[in-house]
């Protein structure tokens, strides 16, 4: 059984890489099934060829409309826990200061309120 071997000429390739290329097709393998082009390096290699360098192994991340949303949630949830984290490391550090100013009123020492009082250090 022969093999059959398909050349193209230099305005299919030179429009199916404008294709590519401009959107009209979504990918080498949507590329391959709309025009029946068997071999599976052939439109890359066109791409390689004729196209454009930024469109050559170029990753795309495909995501589904509710991973948006949730990447999105997760987002505005990272943000808002920043803020509770820094408000209480606020607030830790003016509890510690208030502890100073009213140890030095009392003439005591803090770790000495401390031990009198029973906190943890």
């Amino acid at each position: 059984m022969e093999r059959k071997q398909t050349r193209y000429s230099e305005a299919f390739k030179l429009h199916i890489v404008h294709e590519l290329e401009t959107g009209d097709l979504r990918s080498v393998q949507e590329a391959r099934r709309r025009y029946g082009i068997p071999g599976s390096d052939t439109v890359q290699s066109w791409l390689h060829r004729y196209g454009r360098n930024d469109l050559i192994n170029k990753v795309v991340r495909v995501e589904m409309p509710n991973e948006i949303d949730q990447l999105k949630a997760l987002k505005a949830e990272v943000s808002k826990l920043k803020a509770a984290l820094a408000d209480a490391y606020i607030a830790n550090m003016l509890d510690g200061k208030f502890l100073e100013i009213a140890c030095e009123r009392l003439g005591m020492s803090p770790e000495e309120f401390k031990k009198k009082h029973g906190a943890k250090q």
